[in-house]
């Protein structure tokens, strides 16, 4: 069966393979017998990114009920594979192949979908070199690193018709599904503004020195997309988050895609007409990172609602009782959800309803995963197999990422922002509008639609 065939097979052959008898099938033993049922709708899957996202992969992918093979562990750091590998070795039993370069992966036509949990500056060009090349694409978030890549994702999902689901998993908590639908219907009145917050106690970072990069790194392939320069020490593994603007979106970037996503959710609303912003780096002034660690946003939008943000990286007092979350005001009531599910209360202040969740997706612990995000990608695989519809389509991940640039670009140019209510685009600065794209590494350049 070729490529295209088998791929058009996998959108009508829905249900695993029933007509087998329970038996099994002899010659072949449970384990094996396993990975043939429901071949022909199989999905080839790849990780580009080995990091500390990577839990969040092994249980959709070693559910059986998902019938995917993991085709490719792919990451920049040689060393990076062989640990993934072995990791996996509790969810699957069998080998997949380890590729340093993500363009061979993307190259090979059995790969039907991406997982592409590469650092921040990746995302975007990662995620359309795959569409170009017939994958579907689960990203993490950010969905992108400016604005303008937001906007080149959703047109190029368009063109290729591929499914593309970023990595807001709380979409598919049906807690949080519950209490949205629930005050979309009037369950507080009519909302009229959400905070949404984070408190983290990151520590200091150390000042980045140039140095040769570590053995197993190819430093040129992790660049990929960003102007070229030495390797600082201590870049690769995660401080590429401080360390200036190539690679990382900082922490709005980081995690404030998550609630500031749930915020708009709640509110219904898209692109913001005012950002203010106040923000700053607090803690530890003498050390390397770059950004703010400190952060108060406030989105207007056209109908009259706002959205506040309330970041602090270094900072973990639970101003409100959590170390992330989302408040919701209404009219005739209010709503406190995050990822443990969610408290109602009228408008008295007393709560009249909760539905907590016994979910084990963390907080702000680096990385993880949980049931949060196994039913989010396992909505992703039914999404691409047409069973499904989804959860969170990589439009509305690109509008809530969209919050996080512009959050990014009125702190780096110490402006407040007036927006175009339409589309987002920045009208009042012209130091803003530089930053709604990058300069790209000649050769790898984003394609124009």
């Amino acid at each position: 069966m070729s490529n295209s065939n088998r791929r058009e097979f996998i959108k009508k052959s829905a249900v695993a393979t029933l007509g087998i008898s329970a038996f099994g099938a002899v010659g072949f033993s449970p384990k094996s017998y396993a990975r043939i049922i429901g071949a022909n709708d199989r999905l080839n899957v790849a990780i580009a990114g080995l990091g500390r996202r990577l839990g969040a992969y092994y249980e959709p992918i070693g559910l059986k009920s998902s019938n995917v093979n993991l085709l490719y562990l792919c990451d920049a750091m040689k060393s990076q594979m062989p640990k993934a590998a072995k990791n996996f070795e509790k969810w699957i039993d069998y080998q997949p192949k380890q590729e340093q370069n993500i363009l061979k992966v993307l190259e090979d036509n059995e790969v039907d979908v991406l997982i592409n949990a590469t650092p921040d500056h990746w995302h975007a060009p990662g995620t359309w070199l795959a569409m170009e090349r017939g994958k579907h694409v689960y990203v993490e978030k950010p969905c992108s690193h400016n604005p303008w890549e937001g906007e080149l994702l959703i047109a190029l999902q368009k063109k290729y018709n591929k499914v593309v689901q970023m990595g807001n998993q709380q979409r598919s908590a049906p807690e949080s599904r519950e209490i949205i639908s629930a005050i979309h219907n009037g369950a507080i009145g009519k909302v009229y503004m959400a905070k949404a917050f984070y408190s983290n106690n990151r520590g200091a970072v150390p000042l980045p020195k140039a140095q040769a990069a570590p053995d197993g790194l190819d430093w040129d392939l992790f660049q990929g997309p960003a102007p070229r320069k030495p390797y600082m020490h201590d870049t690769w593994d995660y401080n590429w988050h401080w360390y200036g603007w190539d690679y990382g979106t900082a922490e709005t970037g980081n995690n404030a895609t998550h609630e500031l996503d749930v915020a708009r959710w709640a509110l219904q609303v898209d692109y913001p007409s005012e950002v203010m912003i106040t923000s700053g780096k607090m803690h530890y002034p003498e050390d390397g990172w770059v950004m703010y660690d400190t952060m108060d946003a406030t989105f207007k939008f056209g109908n009259g609602t706002i959205i506040q943000w309330d970041g602090k990286s270094r900072n973990s007092y639970k101003t409100y009782g959590s170390d992330r979350g989302t408040i919701i005001y209404g009219t005739e009531g209010s709503v406190y959800v995050d990822r443990g599910g969610y408290k109602q209360f009228d408008r008295s202040g007393k709560e009249v309803k909760s539905n907590l969740a016994s979910n084990n997706e963390g907080g702000t612990v680096l990385g993880g995963g949980g049931d949060m995000s196994t039913t989010h990608v396992v909505n992703f695989f039914n999404a691409v197999r047409g069973i499904e519809k989804q959860n969170s389509n990589i439009e509305e991940g690109a509008v809530s990422t969209l919050l996080c640039h512009l959050a990014n670009i009125s702190s780096r140019v110490g402006e407040n922002l007036i927006c175009d209510p339409k589309n987002g685009h920045i009208l009042n600065s012209e130091k803003g509008k530089a930053l709604w794209t990058r300069e790209y590494e000649k050769g790898w350049e984003p394609p124009r639609v």
